[in-house]
């Protein structure tokens, strides 16, 4: 009888609990975010329905902070999260960006540049601290814990001033299509980049010519274009990006020196010509890469790859049987999912100099056996410009290195040409 009494009440306080709904609660959940892996809690909208607000790493310090900030600017009364609708959010005004960015940082033949790739980058850090912030309440204080973040991901005081310009040019834009109250740009235009010596953040050394053994030494374990790229830089000083478009339609022939033409470069956008010396070394390398067509990029990992498979047959000791054929046909992949492409680009080409610097120095070790042996040290294709820069400087002064750099002002060639210090030490000697 008790127990048929215990049952009886059970299901009478379950049918009680489904006829009352539970009041909500006032203060939204601090929860894990599945998708992304992000704390998250969700915040009622005025017009019905709710809202989920990624607030950063979960069970983090700085996520726990955001959280009581979130509920701290719900509204008791209306129960929703002012600013929710009223304005828009950072994360929404970096989707807008992006879309703009895709289409607007585009050289003239519509070949997209790295441009828009660096602002995602700043884009996931901005996004993970303030991304559901309103867009009208980011300001200094909000960039300042973003670039403090860059910091703590272990990038260089110049990466982050670049990127910190990033951020603020992205909220110019969105104060430009007026999708952000004017005061809010300006706030973030008061942020002044960091100096040096007065930050946590690290300092890179400067750039400087690499040592030409190196690069001769290197040369051997290149494929052949790779190394025709580098020895091109390194007779006309031109930039590794210049260096993978050479086309010979693009080329004057008409005079003992001829001239490279980029119909794009790092200055196009700004109305500005480039014009790249080629005289006698660069004139006979060019004539080691010949092409069937004058509009065919001269260094091609396409061609690389044909002359390899060519070199291969002619090497082959033994004969192709009928047999083997047919079976590499049916084994061949009709459509390759990656194909080399008709000119090299500039990560491209640095990744094939660093793997020859590895071969070089793995091949010294196996020769050296237990004893010591001479490392080159990694070196990239943007040290070939600076190794031509000193060269030109020290033999024929600043002002042909200028010219030959291509450069507007002195003072940017002086970052490439180091200055002749045995020229000041015999100056040093000579005069007491």
């Amino acid at each position: 009888m008790r127990l048929k009494t215990r049952v009886v009440r059970k299901t009478s306080a379950k049918l009680l609990r489904s006829a009352v709904p539970r009041p909500r609660n006032a203060v939204p959940t601090y929860r894990l975010h599945r998708q992304s892996g992000q704390a998250a809690v969700s915040v009622p909208l005025p017009g019905g329905g709710r809202k989920d607000v990624l607030i950063g790493r979960f069970n983090s310090p700085d996520s726990r902070a955001e959280y009581r900030r979130v509920c701290s600017t719900l509204d008791r009364s209306g129960g929703f999260w002012p600013g929710a609708n009223d304005s828009p959010t950072v994360n929404e005004i970096m989707v807008a960006f992006l879309r703009f960015a895709d289409a607007y940082y585009r050289r003239p033949d519509a070949g997209a540049t790295n441009e828009a790739d660096k602002y995602r980058t700043v884009i996931g850090v901005v996004r993970e601290l303030h991304g559901h912030t309103p867009a009208n309440e980011f300001g200094p204080r909000s960039l300042k814990d973003v670039r403090q973040a860059m910091i703590g991901r272990g990038w260089c005081r110049r990466l982050v001033n670049q990127q910190v310009g990033r951020v603020k040019r992205l909220f110019k834009w969105a104060t430009e299509e007026e999708l952000i109250a004017p005061t809010v740009y300006h706030g973030l235009a008061a942020v002044a980049g960091l100096k040096f010596g007065r930050t946590d953040a690290r300092e890179t050394e400067p750039i400087r010519p690499v040592d030409e053994a190196a690069v001769k030494a290197t040369l051997p374990q290149l494929p052949r274009h790779v190394a025709g790229l580098v020895r091109f830089q390194l007779a006309t000083g031109c930039r590794p990006g210049e260096a993978c478009r050479v086309r010979r339609c693009d080329l004057d022939t008409s005079g003992p020196v001829w001239f490279f033409n980029p119909p794009t470069h790092k200055t196009t956008y700004r109305g500005r010509t480039r014009s790249i010396a080629v005289g006698t070394q660069g004139q006979a390398l060019l004539a080691e890469f010949p092409t069937g067509d004058s509009a065919d990029f001269v260094f091609s990992p396409a061609r690389q790859v044909e002359e390899f498979h060519v070199a291969r047959a002619a090497n082959r000791k033994t004969p192709r049987w009928p047999s083997h054929q047919e079976r590499n046909r049916a084994k061949r992949v009709k459509a390759a999912k990656k194909t080399p492409g008709a000119n090299y680009t500039t990560e491209r080409y640095a990744r094939a100099v660093a793997s020859g610097v590895i071969r070089e120095n793995a091949r010294r070790k196996r020769l050296a056996g237990e004893g010591n042996f001479d490392v080159i040290p990694h070196w990239h294709p943007n040290q070939l410009r600076h190794s031509f820069a000193t060269r030109v400087r020290r033999q024929h002064g600043l002002e042909a290195a200028q010219v030959l750099l291509g450069h507007a002002r002195a003072d940017v060639t002086q970052v490439y040409a180091e200055r002749d210090m045995q020229l000041a030490a015999e100056v040093a000697r000579e005069v007491g």
